[in-house]
Formats: structure tokens, sequence, C-alpha cells
């Protein structure tokens, strides 16, 4: 059942909103309450963690390959499995988000995903390793679907687009810290690779002391709520369907699911087409000191998600912000990827950081946007994991295309244009969503 009532976006008083519309000097982080802080700070974190716990993988894929003899193909094929186990964490997450409230299925992913990502570290053949990384695909598949819809539900609707900007920074962060890890730590086990990869895997533990946080200080979605409490007044819960799942398959909503999906699918291509090789591409060049790259990779990513879901405020909008960066992201490939120099492949990874990752910046905003509140955890959750499933291909396509002889920055450049090019034609084929209303 579908509820309209007036737009609910943050615990604010009505006093506290009108002394903000009155001072519209303020800079726009005088308009975020501590309540709006604390969820955006929970969910960041989580996502720094998640990227953490995935991204690590690239950096030690070399020595697993190694250590259980396998082709590059499986190695790719770790990767895969955990995107697409991705959709099935992301699907639950998100349904228990709908039903149960944002915050206790975001915990609860931050614990599973942190979990399997240390006893991934044990793992004594290529077949447990296997299962252990699908396992832990699907607590990183929850913290999506329950924690973009907690940020977005409580911070004012004008600026969506930023915090979801900042908030996909987290996921570079994480891809950071997992380059130090490997620089720093790896180096104090490089005596006995088949240990190093493992205590890079042991490292990720530490993130489930986080959720001991967010239970104590992060509130529930004040949309989420507002909605319950209305469903009770009109006796209405009883009507809602059981799985929120199946609403999203209905007919007003199953075009909005797919063509969601095929939106973020083509920017999971898009990502996966550079980023899960990449650091094999500079090692298999002989380059030991990634840090530089990396670095380079991951700040212009930062900058360019936070800046890019702040233009698509304006009059660019979601679409116009999207095409921009689906555009310029190919045209630093010549720099990122054939630079030769360390100075021009410096300044080709902070190009394709800032353009080609900058169309992530708009994502969590889109996502959310397209759905109402009675399935803003399941559709979002449903469509970004189901559209990472998509991409989860890619690692192993390219991997087996290098086993046929074909160089990987040749299939990463070909992989990131044709998927930018169905990007471009599955955003244009939606609609414009800035400035949404929440509706309750």
């Amino acid at each position: 059942m579908h509820i309209e009532s007036r737009h609910v976006n943050s615990p604010l008083d009505a006093a506290a909103r009108a002394t903000l519309e009155a001072t519209p000097a303020l800079p726009w982080y005088r308009h975020v309450s501590r309540e709006q802080w604390r969820a955006f700070w929970a969910v960041f974190l989580g996502w720094i963690v998640d990227s953490f716990d995935f991204n690590i993988l690239a950096f030690i894929i070399i020595d697993i390959q190694k250590s259980f003899t396998v082709d590059r193909a499986l190695a790719g094929a770790l990767g895969t499995v955990t995107l697409i186990m991705r959709l099935v964490g992301g699907t639950v997450a998100g349904t228990m988000a709908d039903k149960w409230g944002r915050k206790l299925p975001l915990m609860l992913s931050v614990l599973w995903f942190s979990l399997f990502a240390f006893l991934s570290g044990f793992a004594p053949s290529y077949a447990i390793l296997f299962g252990l990384r699908a396992l832990f695909g699907l607590g990183m598949g929850g913290e999506w679907a329950a924690g973009m819809p907690l940020v977005l539900e409580h911070w004012p609707a004008r600026l969506r687009g930023l915090a979801s900007g900042l908030l996909l920074g987290g996921w570079y962060w994480g891809y950071l810290l997992s380059a130090a890890a490997f620089q720093f730590i790896y180096p104090l086990f490089s005596q006995s690779p088949d240990l190093a990869w493992r205590a890079m895997f042991w490292v990720c533990i530490v993130p489930a002391l986080f959720t001991l946080w967010i239970r104590a200080r992060v509130t529930e979605s004040p949309v989420w709520l507002e909605r319950q409490r209305r469903l009770r007044e009109t006796r209405a819960a009883a009507s809602e369907p059981s799985l929120s799942l199946w609403r999203i398959f209905q007919g007003d909503l199953v075009g909005t699911t797919i063509q969601t999906t095929l939106v973020i699918g083509s920017f999971m291509c898009i990502y996966y087409s550079l980023n899960f090789w990449y650091p094999t591409v500079l090692r298999d060049a002989g380059r030991t000191n990634l840090l530089p790259f990396l670095a380079a990779f991951n700040a212009g990513a930062i900058l360019g998600t936070a800046t890019w879901g702040r233009l698509s405020e304006g009059r660019l909008g979601r679409r116009g912000a999207f095409t921009a960066t689906l555009i310029l992201g190919p045209a630093s490939l010549p720099f990122f990827l054939y630079g030769g120099s360390t100075e021009a492949l410096i300044l080709g990874a902070v190009m394709m950081g800032f353009f080609g990752m900058g169309v992530w910046g708009m994502a969590p905003a889109y996502t959310v946007e397209r759905f109402p509140t009675e399935v803003r955890g399941v559709g979002p959750g449903f469509c970004y994991h189901a559209g990472s499933a998509i991409g989860a291909f890619m690692p192993y396509i390219l991997g087996a295309v290098q086993d046929r002889g074909i160089s990987a920055v040749n299939g990463m450049s070909a992989a990131m244009v044709t998927s930018a090019i169905l990007a471009g034609i599955a955003v244009w084929s939606g609609p414009e969503t800035r400035g949404r209303d929440f509706n309750v």
C-alpha cells in the first residue's frame, strides 16, 4: 500500500528548519544536524571498511594464484563470485530494511563481511576460498541496501546529491587503505607469500568492532519511522505484502527496477573493467611501489564523486552529470593506461579517478530516488547488486582475455568504452530524479 504524506527528510523540528531557511548564507554543512551527520558517518565508515575488505583481493591475486596453482580466469572468479553473491545479500538486507528498519541490517552486514573476510585468510584450498568469498559477498551486499536509504532519508533533499557523492568517496578511501596495507603490512611477510596474502585478510576483522558505535549512536531513519506510524494509524499494515521484494516487480515498478538495474550494471562494467586488474597491470610492468598510482587514482575519485554529486544538484541534473563523466572518463584512457612515464601515468590516474569514477557520485541518490519509501531498501538494494552481478563478469572475462594473449590494457580499454556507451543509453532511457521528494 502506498501512502502519500508530507516530505519527511530530517528529524529537525519546525523551528530549527525555519531558522535554517532564514539563514541561507550558512555553509552547507551547517544545514545538517548532528543526528544526520551520525547517520552519514555510520554508513560512510561502513562503506570504507566494505571497500577495504573487498579491494584487498586485487593486491594479492597473484599470490593466491601461485598458492593454489590456478590460472588468471579462476583467480578473477574470486572477485566474480563475491559480486554475484552481493545480489543475494543486498536483496535480503533490503527486504529486512523495509520491514524492520535500516539500522539492524546495516549492523548485521558489517559483522558478516568482516567475519568472512577474516576467515578467508585460513582457506586451505582454492575451493574453500571460493566459498568464503561467496559468503563474504552476502554481507557486502547488505551494507549498501540498508545504509544508503538510512543516510539519504535523514539528509535534506537539496543536499542529497552532495551526500551521495561524499558517501561514494568512502569506497575509494577504502581502496586507499587497502593499498596502504599492501604497501606497509605485506612486506613484513614478503619472504613467505603464502602467509602474506593471508595476513591481508586477517586485518579485515577489525571493522566488526564498528557495529558497537552504530548501535549506540545512530538513530533510525525518520522517513521509515513516519511511514510505520502512519501505517499503524490507518490500520494499513495488515495489507502490506510480507516481503517488499515482490513489490518492485509489480506493474508500476517493474520498469523502474529493470532500467535502474541496467544503469548500475553498465556503471559496474566500467568500474570492474579498470579497477580489478589495475594493480596487476602495474605489478606486471615491474612497478613495485603501487601507492603513488593508486593514491592518485583514488584521490581523484574522492574529489570526483563529491564534485559531480554536487554538480548534479544544479542545471546538469543527475542525467547531465552522468553524461559528462561518461564522456570524459574514456577520454582519460590514453594517459591512464598508455602514459608510459611515471608522471603521465599518475596524471592519467587522477583524471580517470575524477572523471571515470565520478559517475558514481550520483548513483546512491539516483537509485534511492527511483523508489517509494515502502521499497526504498529492497529497490535500490536489488538494482545495485543485480547491476553488480552484471559487472561481476568483468574480472573473469578480462582474466580469460589475458590467458588468450590479449594485453590487459587493451582489454580494459575496449571494455570501458563499450560500457560507457551502454551506460549513456541506459541513463537517458529513464527520468531525471534531481529534487524528487521522498513520500512516506
